[in-house]
């Protein structure tokens, strides 16, 4: 394990989560805003529904692992909500199966450790004009979505009255103590630390 350790902050779901790294993703606006802060790992399976989730979630969480994810952020429902196909083959899975499917991963996480937190990202409502702005192709979420869902992460995460915090700004920066090999300061006698810069985000994160 490489260290030092650091919190774990789990991404999992279906293509919504292991697309979330590329085109501007929210999962890479997470690791940018958590960098140096926590680990965000990504566990998300393309075209998977609630109930392979289910199956798996032991595996991907096992209960006796060394250490547990501080935050688990969970989304599955669109691959479930596709229409049945007559030979019973397929994604689909009916509401009230979702429903304690969702149950049953959400007792699983919460029985990984005391301070284990947990968020559910729920699928949208259909708004046509809004699918054309957030979304790619009518499904998966562009970069003006990613920042939407990242937003909203950010601020469930802010709000929470967790203990200890997981908001980014209430978390040690790895290695932040000054250094004389930082870059030099225009006084040319002092140094400067740039463990907390963020002027080169595309965008201002709380």
């Amino acid at each position: 394990m490489v260290g030092p350790s650091r919190p774990q902050i789990v991404l999992f779901g279906s293509s919504i989560v292991q697309m979330s790294f590329g085109h501007g993703g929210w999962g890479a606006i997470l690791s940018e805003v958590y960098a140096r802060k926590a680990d965000i790992i990504l566990r998300g399976y393309y075209g998977w529904n609630s109930t392979r989730a289910f199956e798996v979630v032991d595996k991907v969480f096992p209960k006796d692992a060394a250490v547990q994810p501080s935050l688990v952020v969970v989304y599955f429902g669109g691959n479930d909500s596709m229409g049945p196909h007559p030979s019973g083959l397929g994604p689909h899975v009916p509401l009230p199966e979702y429903v304690d499917n969702m149950k049953k991963i959400a007792f699983h996480l919460q029985s990984l450790s005391d301070s284990t937190r947990i968020i559910f990202l729920s699928c949208p409502p259909v708004d046509e004009a809004k699918v054309r702005q957030n979304q790619r192709d009518g499904i998966h979420l562009s970069a003006q979505g990613s920042k939407l869902v990242a937003a909203e992460i950010l601020k469930v995460v802010k709000e929470a009255e967790w203990r200890p915090s997981l908001h980014w700004k209430s978390m040690p920066t790895e290695f932040s103590e000054d250094s004389p090999y930082d870059l030099v300061s225009a006084d040319g006698k002092t140094t400067l630390n740039s463990s907390e810069w963020t002027y080169f985000w595309e965008e201002q994160w709380e």
